[in-house]
């Protein structure tokens, strides 16, 4: 009689938590561990550029701890995995301990991309994990001017939230606009014009040449040769797959871990979701998705393929959104920054935007109009003409 040593899940988010919960949900009744390199239960990052930044809440986990006992689901906390033998089917980690698995769902997210030429100063945070949130809402605390680098979604919210602590603000993005490469200069401008409002000074086209400091940051040098004072510093510039720990592994990576429609990776019982993992879309391309609606999509997906049961077939139409202020703005669909872009709502603050690409609607944006957002999901799934939409 063999003993089966079940399903490992490497990662400490929403998708590890998904993952397991769904498995529950089909009845699997075999061993489930979730291995994660943080000390804290499995919980949600996008608080962390907001409510947790903020100083309003402080605990962020996806499900208490009885949870997981409940659903005999063992946490191995403070664990890195540090390499995985998919001819044995273990996994080691960072105190030497291995694991073996049946079946190993990789769901280790992103690591934030840093900038290798800025000297060791205090004051410059990084944000993707709730130990630097908290690192980094400590020094806002005390802050009074701050520089964040990089206005994607991350940047951006983070500018929002420094602002509502009343931490002066400059945001330097190197693209013309906040957002350009994802929404494109014309719904850029808006967000532009939304940070404006709220006393953030933006500046574009610009990158960052070096930051200065004696111990601790005091001066941020604009690739322009202007100087701003600075006494916090976020670098907002993107993340990369959480992939490193794979090498040697056989398992293919190509800007995440490659997997097919439903999850599989090139070695078999080795799965991967979330922002880790690069999915075969239904166009035969991967793609890889760094939304969090897109998260539980995929749990509802994989877990039947792991369990070889039969998959969904519903057509999903990707969402995310942002908190900016008192503006949420919400993405559905596929959206490109060289879509031809149809602005059919704006008030000076909210707007309404929809996207066109080959004569057909493929995504709608909008800021602080939530019902007019999600009221579109039908016509984006159908492919609707964009005629027939602008009526």
């Amino acid at each position: 009689m063999t003993t089966s040593n079940g399903i490992v899940i490497v990662g400490g988010g929403l998708a590890a938590a998904r993952t397991a919960e769904q498995l529950r949900r089909a009845e699997y009744a075999g061993p489930i561990t979730i291995v994660s390199d943080e000390v804290h239960l499995p919980y949600d990052r996008p608080p962390l550029s907001k409510e947790v930044l903020r100083a309003e809440i402080d605990d962020t986990a996806l499900k208490p701890r009885e949870w997981y006992d409940e659903k005999n689901i063992n946490l191995r906390l403070g664990a890195a995995a540090t390499g995985v033998d998919t001819a044995a089917k273990t996994i080691t980690l960072a105190d030497g301990s291995v694991l073996g698995y049946d079946d190993l769902v990789i769901a280790t997210g992103l690591v934030p991309r840093r900038i290798p030429s800025f000297p060791d100063l205090e004051g410059i945070r990084v944000l993707r994990s709730l130990d630097e949130c908290m690192a980094l809402r400590s020094h806002a605390s005390s802050a009074n001017k701050a520089v964040v680098i990089g206005a994607g979604f991350i940047g951006c919210e983070v500018a929002a939230s420094l602002r509502g602590l009343g931490v002066d603000v400059v945001l330097v993005e190197p693209q013309p606009t906040p957002l350009a490469s994802v929404l494109g200069t014309q719904i850029g401008e808006l967000v532009t014009r939304l940070h404006r409002d709220e006393g953030v000074d933006v500046r574009t086209g610009l990158g960052v040449a070096e930051v200065r400091g004696d111990g601790h940051v005091d001066t941020v040098v604009l690739t322009d040769g202007t100087e701003v004072s600075a006494d916090l510093v976020v670098v907002g510039i993107g993340s990369h797959p959480a992939t490193d720990w794979l090498e040697g592994s056989g398992i293919e990576v190509d800007n995440g871990v490659v997997c097919d429609e439903a999850g599989r990776t090139s070695a078999p019982h080795v799965w991967a979701l979330g922002d880790v993992a690069s999915w075969r879309d239904a166009t035969g391309h991967q793609a890889r998705v760094e939304h969090w609606s897109n998260v539980a999509d995929q749990a509802r997906v994989i877990v039947p393929a792991i369990l070889g049961n039969e998959l969904p077939t519903n057509v999903v139409v990707p969402y995310f959104w942002s908190d900016q202020y008192d503006v949420k703005i919400q993405c559905l669909g596929e959206p490109e920054a060289t879509d031809i872009v149809h602005l059919v709502e704006d008030d000076g603050r909210k707007f309404l935007a929809y996207y066109e690409r080959d004569g057909v609607l493929v995504g709608v944006v909008g800021g602080g109009v939530p019902g007019k957002v999600m009221k579109t999901r039908a016509k984006i799934a159908a492919a609707a003409p964009i005629g027939e939409v602008l009526e």
